[in-house]
């Protein structure tokens, strides 16, 4: 999801659909200047200040990750002294003061940013983060566009591209969230046994808000080069698909994004 804050409704909307990102904390934090080239004087033009700070949180029986993208900043502060830490938030406050948003990230301001407005984007699964600590890799595609696929739409595309691959249905004690519409694991049909070959677990869950799908990919702690490529393929398959934003880790991506990042690892054929 992705939504412009620059009003004083919008701020509202942000900390109640974020519960302030209580006991979230910080993952990534970025600062950006912008520079133009001036044809007439043949100089660069100083723009504006960019602030990016990209928080992970759980609400709702939900891990989230959101990129909040700050333009247009006119001031910007963090002071963390030796042996602090001022990613863990308890509670962010903001404000809009003359056309101007404010945000205070921890209690003591040692993060503090002031600017003309924010975008925020938001990638959600229904995981713990022991089951996201556990994967060796996890992908995560949410749009606000169509239905999920099914898993016969999986397979189809699979066996296609030249990746056959079984099924195996997920326990129904594992459906722990209302949300989820069908979840499982792929292996390649190479692999298929009676014991616990690696494979990649498939979670496709209904919109978390509006309209759309997400689904989220995870290959396991000791995966076999076959996962990696049915994990690829299947996240190239789905971007190819559907409009959206994947979230590789902690880095968001446009669907043109992760398909010109993707190029050349898990071609389609």
């Amino acid at each position: 999801m992705k939504q412009y804050i620059k009003h004083q409704e919008d701020l509202r909307w942000l900390i109640a659909h974020t519960d302030g990102f209580r006991g979230g904390y910080i993952t990534d934090l970025q600062m950006s200047k912008k520079r133009l080239l001036d044809e007439d004087s043949g100089n660069q033009v100083f723009v504006g200040t960019t602030v990016t700070v990209v928080i992970r949180y759980s609400t709702r029986d939900m891990v989230r990750v959101a990129k909040l993208t700050m333009n247009g900043v006119s001031d910007f502060s963090i002071l963390e002294q030796e042996g602090s830490d001022c990613s863990s938030l308890a509670v962010i406050h903001a404000e809009i003061t003359e056309d101007r948003l404010r945000f205070w990230f921890d209690p003591q301001g040692t993060l503090y940013v002031v600017c003309e407005e924010a975008v925020f984007e938001e990638v959600s699964t229904p995981c713990s983060e022991r089951e996201a600590a556990r994967a060796f890799a996890q992908w995560t595609f949410q749009t606000e566009e169509g239905r999920a696929p099914t898993v016969e739409w999986l397979l189809t595309r699979l066996d296609e591209a030249g990746v056959p691959c079984t099924w195996r249905g997920g326990r129904a004690r594992s459906r722990r969230s209302s949300v989820i519409r069908w979840e499982g694991e792929l292996l390649p049909s190479s692999e298929e046994s009676g014991g616990r070959a690696p494979s990649v677990q498939v979670v496709a869950y209904g919109p978390v808000h509006g309209t759309g799908f997400g689904m989220t990919l995870r290959a396991p702690e000791t995966p076999n080069r076959d996962c990696g490529r049915i994990l690829s393929l299947v996240a190239d398959l789905i971007a190819r698909t559907y409009p959206g934003t994947c979230l590789v880790g902690e880095s968001f991506f446009s669907r043109d994004e992760w398909l010109n990042w993707n190029l050349g690892r898990a071609p389609v054929r």
